[in-house]
């Protein structure tokens, strides 16, 4: 065996080693994160100017009655104590009580949470998918017609409101046109009549077995996944755009060229695998855009998500609705990231 055989043998053991060993330092980064946006949620709900045990008792309450809800809700206690007290509920589970719905916050963001996972993983499927091909096609012929379109899509997806866009699809595929269903998950016939044991929409109308009822939850998704997949589409286009075009003028682009590659084959075979990195990284940043994102489209098509929880808890100042709402959505970015950042060490040599 030569020896570079035998280096490149040796090669993921000990890659495999110092991940092992760099194990340690990224969980103190993802807690370090965590415990700061979780300092910064709390002193900003902290700061809210509506009193929550005024809140809980009414304007006309008695004086004991409000003094008995604030020591109920641990407001009498210094600020640093109120912040324990919280980190140590948190840590056994409990995410506190719901004053708009009543219920436990781990309950709601376990019922709502799906919804916009399922929304926004759809969108992001199609965004992915279309923005890599359309980036690939204008890097291909740059100023081309393609090329044109592509920048010009790109630019009125980031440009028009997603709300004006959601209520004039609604008018014309909705209202108009009859191509589409209207808000909501399902149409009433099936609305109470399927057991949401997943709160996965399609999952569970399939596992349902009723007629027609994964047909009516793909009408249903059509417009709200379309929109937020042409949000997401455009930047995904540019970027990689981007991406590819700095690879294509690199030296060895150009001596594949002058061994008589054709276009094509440069761009799929040698440019698209050496930018694999960035194009991770620019479709999981799509992702997390879209997990965030999804609160105009989730209120505008009344889709049950986190987002549509999330603007009525602040509506109704609803602080551990907020608090567990964006703790859960900034545990979820730091995991994408996360794994983002292996993955892409992993695709690029260089990085290890």
């Amino acid at each position: 065996m030569s020896a570079s055989s035998a280096q490149s043998v040796q090669l993921p053991p000990r890659y495999g080693r110092r991940l092992l060993r760099a194990l340690p330092a990224g969980l103190l980064n993802l807690l370090l994160t965590l415990g700061g946006l979780l300092l910064l949620t709390f002193t900003l709900a902290s700061l809210s100017p509506i009193d929550p045990a005024l809140q809980l008792v009414g304007d006309h309450a008695s004086a004991s009655s409000y003094a008995q809800a604030r020591h109920q809700l641990g407001l009498d206690q210094p600020w640093p104590q109120q912040l324990a007290d919280y980190v140590a509920r948190l840590a056994h589970g409990d995410l506190g009580v719901s004053r708009s719905t009543g219920q436990a916050v781990g309950a709601d963001l376990s019922r709502v949470f799906p919804a916009t996972l399922e929304l926004a993983t759809l969108a992001w499927l199609c965004a992915a998918g279309t923005g890599l091909a359309l980036g690939i096609v204008s890097a291909r012929r740059p100023g081309g017609i393609a090329d044109g379109a592509s920048r010009v899509f790109s630019l009125l997806g980031n440009s028009i409101p997603v709300y004006w866009i959601g209520l004039m699809a609604l008018l014309l595929f909705y209202a108009d046109l009859h191509w589409a269903s209207g808000p909501g998950r399902l149409d009433d016939a099936y609305e109470y009549t399927i057991d949401m044991k997943t709160n996965l929409v399609l999952l569970d109308s399939w596992r349902s077995g009723e007629p027609g009822a994964f047909a009516s939850a793909l009408r249903h998704l059509l417009l709200p996944v379309l929109l937020l997949a042409g949000y997401a589409l455009g930047g995904v286009a540019r970027l990689s755009r981007a991406a590819l075009l700095e690879e294509l003028g690199k030296d060895y682009v150009t001596l594949a060229r002058a061994k008589g590659a054709g276009e094509w084959r440069v761009l799929l075979r040698h440019v698209v695998p050496n930018v694999a990195g960035p194009l991770l990284t620019v479709a999981s940043l799509a992702y997390t855009n879209l997990l965030q994102g999804a609160v105009l489209t989730e209120t505008v098509f009344a889709w049950p998500g986190l987002g549509r929880y999330l603007t009525t808890a602040v509506f109704a100042a609803d602080a551990p609705a907020i608090l567990g709402g964006t703790l859960l959505l900034g545990l979820c970015f730091i995991a994408i990231n996360s794994a983002t950042d292996v993955l892409v060490r992993l695709l690029n040599p260089r990085l290890r």
